[in-house]
Parts: structure tokens; C-alpha cells; sequence
């Protein structure tokens, strides 16, 4: 089974502590070694959800939005970034160079197309900018593509 993540970045530590624990109980539920996450990479949902995939024997696939994609994230998500992008079993990536939201919803359009299922750690509310989670949501859906949102009960950001 391949199943993508896509999910609001900068949650505060308890809704970070609720998110990681749904989305360890969505990875339990698929056996050990059945199950391949692709993900961006970036910090957030789609790094807790890549180490997960890995922790529960999985592998994982990375989207690379652009070539700039890395200098955009956070400097110290670069480590984190760069071990899980070495553990990879495949990278495809977008061929843009800028990172903006038209590369990271190119990246997104990737992840869709390439999975089952999409992961969305999403609050319901319309995106902040273009590519953010509520569009990725509404491109899966258009695509398809079926879309379980994981969001903590009574949670905001």
C-alpha cells in the first residue's frame, strides 16, 4: 500500500504529541513491511509520518518540490531532512528550481499521483496560500484519490 502525507507545519508541542500518536495508530494498522510513505520531507506531519513508516518497518519515497527545496526548510530540519532523504528507497522530483508554493503544490501533485491513499493532518480550514494543506486535499479529491484527515479532537493552530 502506498499512502502520502500532507499536513500543516509549526503545530505547537501538544498537538504535535496528538498528531504523532494518530498517525502512529493509521501505521499499526498496516503490517510490518506492507507499507510505503511518500512524503516531502519537510518538518512537520511529513517527517513524523516518514519516521513512523520506517520505525513500523516500511519504506519510504521522497518528493522533492525543487531543486532549492532543502535551503527553504527550517535550518535545523536540514540533519533530519538529510538522513531520511538517504533512506529513501526512491526520490522523484518536480524539476523546478524555485521553492514557492507552486513548486511545493507541484510536489504535492506528485505525492497524489503516486499513492492509494493521502494522509491529510488537516484543521478543515481553507489554505493560508496556494499549496497549502486544503489545496492538496481538494486536488486529491478531484483526483480520486481517497483522503483520511487526521486532525486531534478540539485542536487549533
Amino acid at each position: 500500500m502506498r499512502v502520502g502525507i500532507t499536513g500543516h507545519s509549526g503545530l505547537d508541542d501538544r498537538t504535535e504529541e496528538r498528531v504523532r500518536a494518530l498517525l502512529a495508530e493509521t501505521v499499526r494498522a498496516y503490517g510490518p513491511g506492507e507499507l510505503v510513505g511518500v512524503s516531502c520531507l519537510a518538518d512537520g506531519p511529513d517527517v513524523w509520518f516518514a519516521e513512523t513508516v520506517l520505525d513500523h518497518g516500511g519504506r519510504i519515497e521522497a518528493v522533492i518540490p525543487a531543486t532549492a527545496y532543502r535551503d527553504s526548510l527550517p535550518t535545523w530540519h536540514h540533519p533530519v531532512y538529510d538522513r531520511l532523504l538517504h533512506r529513501a528507497a526512491d526520490i522523484h522530483a518536480t524539476g523546478l528550481t524555485t521553492s514557492d508554493s507552486h513548486a511545493h503544490m507541484a510536489g504535492s501533485e506528485i505525492i497524489v499521483g503516486l499513492v492509494d491513499e493521502l494522509l491529510a493532518v488537516w484543521d478543515g480550514k481553507p489554505a493560508r496560500g496556494y499549496g497549502g494543506t486544503a489545496d492538496v486535499v481538494a486536488y486529491a479529491q478531484r483526483q480520486g484519490t481517497p483522503v483520511r484527515v487526521l486532525w486531534p479532537e478540539g485542536a487549533s493552530r
